[in-house]
Order: C-alpha cells, then structure tokens, then sequence
C-alpha cells in the first residue's frame, strides 16, 4: 500500500491557489479549492504539457498548450483534444499538513 506523504502546510494555500510538488518522482499539482483540496498529476494526457501551469476556471484547469479541459476534483477529461483523464491522488489534511498518497499501485 503506498504512504501518504507530506506536502505543504493547510495554510499554505488560499483558495484557487495550487502548488506543484514532487510526489515520489511524479510531479504532483495540489489545488485549494471552496469545496477542499485536490491533487492531479501534473500531466496533460493530450501531449504532455504541465496543467499546473494552465487556467483555472471553476472546477476546471485548462491544458496551456491546446485548450483541454479537466475537472480538479476527479481529473475527469472534460473537452478535446485530451481524450483520457489525469491520474488523480488522495488528499488528506492531517494536523495542520496536507497529505496526498498516490493509491494506482495499491
């Protein structure tokens, strides 16, 4: 079973921030949103392209590069050209810290 792993404070994070952290190896990007926070891969599915560095629209980033759209809270491929959807992580806030454990291998 994979470990959750420790990666920034709760308070780090005003809401529609987000951070990009290394979650063994994967480039991880943690979003606050109203609702909690959520943790993607920082990976477009499309061609590759890092999301971290797109737009945030509700509950939607969108791919710099070519426009696709994924939804934060499940990585949910939501618009063209990306057809498959961003692994995402679990997020837990334990003691003031935001944990995130990456469960595919499980």
């Amino acid at each position: 079973m994979s470990e959750w792993i420790d990666v920034v404070a709760e308070n780090a994070l005003a809401v529609g921030e987000h951070i990009v952290v290394d979650v063994d190896g994967i480039e991880v990007v943690v979003f606050k949103l109203e609702d909690g926070f959520y943790a993607l891969e920082d990976t477009c599915t499309h061609d590759g392209a890092e999301i971290a560095s797109g737009e945030i629209d509700g509950d939607e980033i969108i791919c710099p590069r070519h426009g696709a759209r994924f939804c934060i809270k499940t990585g949910e491929v939501r618009s063209a050209p990306a057809y498959e959807d961003i692994p995402s992580l679990s997020v837990k806030v334990e003691s003031g810290r935001l944990k995130v454990r990456d469960t595919r291998w499980d």
